[in-house]
């Protein structure tokens, strides 16, 4: 039993959190078998474990610990991170997570872990007092969402996330942007931030950048439509059906 409270001082652990306290990696394991079996302990994944609390009957990990855990390099990303910084209004029960390293996709307690494969290194902070969380940060967020809209959440949701967002840093956007060396990922920021300007507090040098970036190729804004009207400026085909989002604010007004 002393051992489990102090366990409880870790949200998530691993095996090696508990041999501090035993002679030998062997004797931490019994020990953390026989919490499991008593009901209070429930194993995550392969030596990923939490506690469950006396209080609550519940994990005492949330799905935001247990994300940033998983491998040394992880962290919430994506539609999950949007959630957490209270850009989204629905529960999403897909948890997205940055790796560097490749991991199983996995289910605990009603959410699914699903493994992004990250290539940078920049846009992750570890959030004080939280228990060990590590998510990418607001601009990274809007940018890996942008680059992964097809696949992740899609564009409705990206652009209602969008509307939900207040001042950005537009040299982190930007850095992101360079980072990704993609044309067509400056392509769907200019066109999609575009009619955000005014509340992300995005210059017009930004939309200039963008648009020396996206080169001569003409594509489709989503891979969901096949159809739709051609804006020259963002060099898009975009839906024919204008996305009205919850606040209003129509998307895509500016085609020729």
């Amino acid at each position: 039993m002393e051992l489990y409270f102090e366990l409880l001082k870790k949200p998530v652990f691993s095996i090696a959190d508990a041999e501090q306290f035993y002679k030998t990696k062997e004797s931490a394991r019994t020990a953390v078998k026989r919490l499991i079996l008593q009901g209070l302990v429930k194993k995550i994944r392969n030596n990923l474990y939490t506690c469950i609390s006396g209080e609550t009957d519940a994990p005492v990990a949330n799905k935001y610990q247990i994300a940033s855990a998983i491998t040394e390099t992880a962290c919430v990303s994506h539609h999950t991170a949007l959630e957490y910084y209270g850009f989204s209004d629905q529960v999403i029960y897909d948890v997205y997570v940055a790796s560097e390293s490749v991991f199983h996709s996995f289910e605990f307690d009603g959410y699914t872990y699903i493994c992004v494969k990250s290539k940078l290194k920049d846009g992750i902070e570890t959030v004080q007092y939280s228990g060990g969380i590590r998510i990418t940060d607001r601009e990274r967020t809007l940018i890996d969402c942008l680059k992964d809209m097809d696949r992740i959440g899609g564009m409705e949701e990206t652009l209602a996330a969008i509307s939900m967002m207040n001042r950005l840093n537009e040299k982190k956007l930007l850095f992101y942007l360079e980072e990704y060396d993609n044309q067509f990922l400056f392509q769907k920021a200019g066109y999609l931030l575009q009619p955000f300007s005014k509340p992300l507090g995005l210059s017009e040098d930004f939309f200039r950048t963008c648009k020396s970036k996206i080169g001569r190729s003409r594509r489709y804004l989503t891979k969901d439509f096949t159809q739709g009207s051609y804006v020259k400026e963002w060099q898009l085909i975009v839906p024919n059906s204008l996305y009205v989002l919850k606040n209003g604010v129509e998307v895509g007004n500016d085609r020729v």
